[in-house]
C-alpha cells in the first residue's frame, strides 16, 4: 500500500538522532520493541494487526532525489549524512506476533533487530501502522464476539481520519472477523468482499417510493437490499411485500432490507412481522446507524430479529478508546541490555519471547514474557518475518490471519469474552526480572 509512503513521513527527531549516530559511529547492533503498556478502558485483550504493511514499507524504504534535495536545503544535515540517506535500506530482522493474534500489555508484538540507526528511523511509521490496525481489529473483535453469527460489515470510510485510515481500518476488521466492507478499494487492494445497499437520496430523487425501489432492484438485481426507513419504516416494509412478487415474475430475489433510524430493535420486529406475513421470511433484516458493541450484544441478549449489522464511526474510529497506550523502545544496543526507568513508563529490558499456556483445544491460561534465551512452557508467540531486510517466503495471507484470529477469539477464556473489563494473566519471567533489578543496580555506562 503506497498511500502515504514517503520517507519524510517520520517525526523530526529520527532524523537528528540518526545524524548524531552517524557522525559518532554508533552504528551497532540495535533491538527495539514494540508493546502495549495498558489495556484501554472496558478492554480484555487487544488483537496483532498491521504487520504487511510495516513489511512492505521496510522493504520499500528509499529516498528519492526530491527528498535528498528537500532535506539538504533545509540547511540541517551534513552532506555525509545525506549520502548515507541516498544508500539507505532497511537491512534488519524482524521477528513478530502472527497477524490475528490475540496479546496483552508488556508483550512485545513485533521486535526489529538492526543497525541502531536504521532501527531507530523506522519508529514513527511502525507504531502508527501497528497501533491503528491493532485498535481497530480489537475493537472489531469484540463486536465479532458480542453479535455471534451474524455479518458486520464495516461502513466507517466516510468517518474515518483520513483515506489510508479508512482503508486499513476495513483491513483489520475483516481480519478481525468481519464479512466485508462497503469500500470498493478495499476489495480491490485486499481482496476482501465487499456489500452495499443504497443511501436515502436515491429514494427522496423519486416521487414514489415504489418506483425508487423497483428501478434501483432493476439497476442491481444480484444481492439486492432496499433501504426502507426514509419515510416510515414500517409502510416500507409493505410496500417491499407488494414489490417482491412482481420482481419475482423477471427472476429478481429481494434478499434484505435496511433500517438505519429509529428503535433498530422494536423496528426490526414489525418489520420482520409484516415481511413473514407477506411471504417473505427468507427476507434478512440489515441495521445500521450508531451502532457499537454495546448495542449488538443489547440486540443478541434481547433476541432482536437482525440478521446483519453495518458499522460505521464507532469501528473507524475505535470510538470510545481510539489509540493505544503503546511504545516502541530500545531493550538492547551493541550486546548490552538496555532498560528505560522513567517514572510510570519503565520498561523491561533484553530482546523477549512471549510464551502462550494453553491446553489443547481449551481456552488461554496465561502467557509469559520472557528473555529470548529462557525456555518457559508452552508456544512462542514471535515468529521470525523478516532476515536481512527481505520478508521471509510463506508468510500467512490475510485469509490465513483471518482464520487465526478466529481461533485465537474462540480460545479467550470467558472472562475476557465479556465487553466490561477482566485482567489478563500475565506473568513477567524470574530471569527477566533478574535482568530488570541488575540494571537498575548499574550505573550508566562510562564514555568509552
Amino acid at each position: 500500500m503506497r498511500t502515504m509512503e514517503s520517507p519524510l513521513l517520520l517525526d523530526l527527531y529520527q532524523f537528528t538522532m540518526m545524524a548524531a549516530y552517524i557522525d559518532h559511529g554508533m552504528t551497532a547492533s540495535a533491538v527495539f520493541e514494540f508493546f502495549v503498556r495498558k489495556l484501554p478502558a472496558r478492554r480484555g485483550f487487544l488483537m496483532a494487526a498491521g504487520l504487511e504493511q510495516v513489511l512492505d514499507y521496510l522493504e520499500g524504504l528509499r529516498f528519492g532525489e526530491d527528498d535528498l534535495q528537500y532535506l539538504a536545503q533545509t540547511d540541517r544535515f551534513s552532506a555525509g549524512f545525506l549520502d548515507y540517506l541516498a544508500g539507505f535500506r532497511f537491512s534488519g530482522d524482524v521477528d513478530a506476533m502472527p497477524e490475528g493474534t490475540v496479546f496483552f500489555p508488556d508483550e512485545p508484538v513485533i521486535r526489529v533487530t538492526a543497525p541502531l540507526p536504521e532501527a531507530q528511523m523506522v519508529e514513527t511509521r511502525l507504531v502508527n501502522l501497528l497501533q491503528f490496525q491493532a485498535i481497530v481489529a480489537s475493537k472489531a473483535a469484540r463486536m465479532v464476539l458480542a453479535a455471534p453469527g451474524k455479518r458486520l460489515v464495516d461502513f466507517g470510510l466516510r468517518r474515518a481520519h483520513g483515506a489510508e485510515a479508512g482503508l486499513l481500518a476495513a483491513r483489520a476488521a475483516y481480519l478481525a472477523g468481519f464479512a466485508g466492507t462497503a469500500t470498493l478499494a478495499a476489495e480491490q487492494r485486499f481482496g476482501i468482499p465487499v456489500f452495499g445497499t443504497m443511501a436515502h437520496s436515491f429514494i427522496q430523487a423519486h416521487d414514489d417510493e415504489v418506483l425508487a425501489f423497483e428501478r434501483f432492484a432493476r439497476a442491481r438485481p444480484r444481492d439486492l437490499v432496499l433501504l426502507i426507513d426514509t419515510y416510515d419504516t414500517e409502510r416500507g416494509a409493505r410496500r417491499v411485500v407488494e414489490l417482491a412478487p412482481r420482481l419475482a415474475q423477471d427472476g429478481i430475489a429481494i434478499r434484505g432490507v435496511r433500517i438505519d433510524s429509529g428503535d433498530l430493535a422494536e423496528h426490526a420486529r414489525r418489520v420482520r412481522a409484516i415481511l413473514d406475513a407477506g411471504g417473505l421470511g427468507k427476507v434478512q433484516i440489515f441495521a445500521s446507524g450508531g451502532l457499537d458493541e454495546d448495542d449488538l450484544s443489547a440486540f443478541t441478549a434481547r433476541a432482536v430479529p437482525i440478521d446483519a449489522y453495518g458499522i460505521g464511526t464507532s469501528l473507524t474510529t475505535s470510538f470510545d478508546a481510539p489509540a493505544l497506550d503503546c511504545a516502541y523502545k530500545l531493550q538492547e544496543y551493541d550486546g548490552v541490555p538496555r532498560r528505560k526507568r522513567s517514572e510510570g513508563k519503565a520498561t523491561w529490558p533484553g530482546r523477549k519471547q512471549v510464551w502462550r499456556q494453553q491446553d489443547a483445544g481449551g481456552p488461554i491460561a496465561a502467557d509469559v514474557v520472557a528473555l529470548e534465551a529462557e525456555q518457559e512452557t508452552g508456544r512462542p508467540l514471535l515468529e521470525p518475518v523478516m532476515r536481512g531486510g527481505r520478508r521471509l517466503p510463506g508468510l500467512p495471507t490475510l485469509a490465513e490471519a483471518r482464520q487465526r484470529a478466529a481461533r485465537e477469539l474462540a480460545s479467550l477464556p470467558a472472562a475476557l469474552r465479556q465487553l466490561g473489563t477482566a485482567a489478563p494473566a500475565v506473568r513477567i519471567s524470574d530471569g527477566l526480572q533478574r535482568l530488570a533489578e541488575a540494571c537498575d543496580r548499574s550505573d550508566p555506562l562510562p564514555p568509552r
